[in-house]
């Protein structure tokens, strides 16, 4: 059984036991999250789509961990100008393990 959720205006395709790293979530690390914005949930009996979501299903979550990815080195220039900005980033990051699928 899997199931396609939207959080952090992407979608993601999960299944139990799965480890997938979202968008920034408030919330505690070991608390249960539920993802209610189900697009669509596979079964063995077939595919089950939503308009836009499926109706009463949801996937509940473990939060695993909190915390930022790798840094990205935002660098502008314009040549010949003298100008030149070096900043980094690093986003945040929620790292989340799949427990049920509810459908």
């Amino acid at each position: 059984m899997y199931a396609v959720v939207l959080t952090g205006g992407k979608q993601y395709k999960v299944s139990e036991g799965d480890v997938i790293f979202v968008e920034k979530l408030e919330a505690e690390v070991d608390s249960n999250v539920e993802l209610s914005e189900v697009l669509a949930v596979g079964k063995e009996d077939g595919l089950v789509i939503g308009k836009p979501v499926v109706e009463g299903a949801k996937v509940v979550a473990k939060v695993a961990e909190q915390g930022k990815a790798k840094k990205v080195i935002v660098f502008k220039y314009k040549r010949k100008k003298d100008y030149r900005r070096k900043q980094g980033h690093r986003q945040p990051y929620t790292k989340l393990v799949i427990e049920k699928i509810e459908a």
